[in-house]
This record gives C-alpha cells, structure tokens and sequence, in this order.
C-alpha cells in the first residue's frame, strides 16, 4: 500500500514537474543574435531542412542564423526582426511551402543590385558604430559607403550628403538609397532599399544591422524619399 501510494506521489510529482519546466521554458526570452544552446540548434536544424539556412549546426545565433531567419520571417508575413519569439517559433514548426507570401527576389533586378543586396546581408548583425565604416562597426551612412564602394559607387559618409548624390526617385527599385529624419529634420538616418518592402540598415536603435519593414510604424512617419545610385 505503501509502495503504491510513493509510485502515485512520484508520478504526480514528475507531471508537476514537467508542466513547469514547460512554463518555464515558454517564459524565456526570445532567441536573438548572441543566443546559445538546444533551441538555436532547433532553430537552424528546421530553416536548414526549409531551405533556409546552409551554416553549420552548431546551436550558436550568429549572423548566417540571423540571415536565415529574416529571410524566412519575410517569407512567411511575419514581424522582420531576427528574433524568434513565440510566432516565428509556430511558424517554424508548422511550416510548408504554402505558408510563403513574398514575391521572388528576382524579378526585373539588375545583376549590380542584385549583388549590392547580397553583400549587404553578410553584415547582418554586424555592431553599430558612431563613424564606423567597416565590417567591424557600422553607422547608418558608413554602412552604405561601405557596401557601394566594393561596387565602384563613391558615396559620401554622411546621410545629408548622400540624399544630394544619384538621383530622386519615387517609384522604389532594389539597391536604392531611402532617407529617414529621425534625430533631425533633414536626412539623418539611410539605408538600402531591399525590396518587398524591406530596407537593410545599421540600425542605432537595434545596435547592429538589420532589416526593416518600410511600413513600420516609426520609420513611415518620418521617410523623406529615395535616391538611385545605380544604373538600372
């Protein structure tokens, strides 16, 4: 009788415990660029099986996994902000090709923006920096410097001088340049025009490179137009 009731406590008790590591697990934080262990290796092991992800399984969140997830975000009309919370998390585990929304990356692109687009991305993640103009660090107009200059393309490493250079445009194209007022009236913050909606950034509020929506909230208010560098 004994033994019968310590096998029922046991029982009970290890339910118990399991429904709080459950809890407790659905109360972690998000997975994010700098995030270790068994879930960013879930994460990279489902985007590698989708397509997505070609890095090495090695449960660390770094920029290839950041890349990969952003891409499948866009993909699948969720939130563009490399973090996997709950949402991108239930899209990973139910996901099939009818999930995908976005439009082909292809399309009427030229090969220089196509490639302009491609080496950006590499900087996923990369730190922001006041001034930085390399792989180390970036700021918004150093970023785009940087990524047009191993295109032949000198640009100025200002935000206020680069919305002088190219050409206005209004109907947006991949590779574009698209100007923000953000700490000041004029031209404060760039960055590159991705399609789909999408633009790529050094982003000073994020703290790295990033990618974001054109329709979010903050930065529709204050979009003051595109310029073209590139000869389409």
């Amino acid at each position: 009788m004994i033994r019968g009731r310590l096998s029922v406590f046991l029982c009970v008790f290890l339910i118990v415990a399991l429904f709080a590591a459950t809890a407790a697990y659905g109360a972690e934080d998000p997975l994010k660029r700098g995030s270790r262990g068994e879930d960013v290796l879930k994460v990279q092991y489902l985007l590698q099986q989708y397509g997505y992800y070609s890095g090495e399984l090695d449960g660390v969140y770094g920029s290839a996994t950041l890349r990969s997830v952003t891409y499948f975000q866009g993909d699948c009309g969720l939130k563009v902000d490399g973090v996997v919370g709950s949402q991108t998390m239930v899209a990973l585990e139910t996901f099939s090709p009818d999930m995908v929304i976005r439009t082909s990356r292809g399309g009427d692109l030229n090969r220089t923006a196509y490639s302009v687009i491609e080496f950006a991305e590499q900087f996923l993640g990369t730190p922001y920096s006041w001034a930085g103009m390399s792989p180390r660090g970036f700021d918004c107009s150093g970023f785009t410097t940087y990524v047009y200059g191993q295109f032949g393309v000198n640009l100025s490493h200002s935000a206020d001088m680069q919305f002088g250079q190219g050409y206005a445009v209004t109907e947006l194209a991949v590779g574009d340049l698209v100007f923000y007022a953000t700490y000041s009236r004029g031209p404060s913050h760039v960055g590159i025009y991705m399609g789909d909606g999408n633009f790529i950034h050094s982003s000073s509020g994020a703290g790295y490179v990033t990618i974001t929506p054109m329709s979010s909230a903050y930065y529709s208010a204050r979009y003051l137009g595109a310029r073209r560098v590139l000869d389409n």
